[in-house]
């Protein structure tokens, strides 16, 4: 008997980066971009070639990569959710061994700014760090019924000056946070979307484009409800602020089935400057703390009886 045996595996390319141009029929100079990268990981029958070093049934790294920038150009990427369906419906249809597959898409987000007073046509500014990031889960044997899909909003920064507060909190020996009723609150957003398979469709209807508007409509209001109570809201604590956020992005979204967030509380000390002459700051001069951080996390869901 072999003294061990092969318990998981997976394998493909990380890291596909393709810049897609999308010209307006109407106007050939009108255009939008997405910038993105891709990881495609294959699921299926590959074991001898980790056990035997049987490289027979492997679909080469470098074809998973010709495979994703070619179905760039044939097809439409946008948005993402659509051009990851196609992905997982082509590899399993295409190889009868592959079973299965994950996928990872990373949006870079590029906007139009004006030029002479009108939004320009084709020339775009990079919004730093923030992404939209499309992760599929994909196993043909149960059918294009069945998949994990979830959109997601990361590394978007934001910050306010006032109308955060953190009091009442649980006190003991080992305590020495101060309560507050004004602060500054700052983060880098990550909220999930998981999508409803039942009430989305089949992975033939997403790959379709027939679902392009509830996926193009649910990811701009969630960062819109995002960045709208995060500015409106006299924030009592994180916690607090991340559920309502949630909770409003599923009353927008009935296809969606959970909104989590990961939001780490970056923290800014007020100066205590009373050394020098009993100076007082007013809330007006802080130290940007890099380490460490809060790290709240949360998913939520819809009650039944709600439906």
């Amino acid at each position: 008997m072999s003294y061990s045996y092969l318990a998981d595996s997976t394998y493909g390319k990380d890291n596909v980066k393709f810049l897609k141009v999308k010209k307006d029929k109407q106007n050939n100079k009108f255009h939008e971009v997405m910038e993105a990268t891709v990881c495609v990981l294959l699921k299926g029958d590959f074991d001898v070639s980790y056990t035997e070093a049987d490289n027979a049934p492997i679909v080469p790294t470098d074809t998973v990569k010709n495979t994703i920038l070619i179905l760039a150009k044939k097809y439409d990427t946008f948005p993402l959710e659509k051009f990851a369906a196609r992905l997982a419906l082509h590899f399993t249809s295409k190889y009868e061994h592959v079973s299965g597959l994950t996928i990872k898409i990373t949006q870079d987000r590029w906007v139009k700014y004006d030029v002479d007073g009108k939004t320009s046509q084709h020339s775009f500014v990079h919004q730093g760090p923030e992404k939209k990031v499309v992760f599929l889960d994909y196993d043909k044997k149960n059918g294009p019924r069945d998949y994990t899909l979830t959109t997601s909003i990361k590394d978007l920064t934001v910050l306010k000056s006032t109308n955060s507060m953190f009091y009442g909190y649980n006190v003991c020996d080992y305590t020495t946070l101060k309560p507050t009723t004004d602060r500054v609150l700052s983060t880098d957003i990550f909220a999930t979307l998981d999508w409803c398979n039942k009430k989305l469709g089949c992975l033939n209807s997403v790959a379709s484009g027939a679902k392009d508007s509830i996926f193009n409509n649910a990811y701009v209001n969630a960062r819109d409800i995002t960045l709208d109570i995060f500015a409106k809201e006299n924030s009592p604590s994180v916690q607090a602020t991340m559920f309502n956020m949630a909770t409003a992005i599923l009353k927008d979204v009935p296809q969606v089935a959970y909104v989590s967030y990961e939001l780490p509380n970056k923290h800014y000390f007020l100066f205590d400057l009373k050394w020098f002459e009993g100076l007082e700051n007013d809330n007006e001069l802080f130290y940007p703390s890099p380490h460490p951080n809060g790290l709240i996390k949360c998913k939520v869901g819809r009650n039944q009886a709600k439906l």
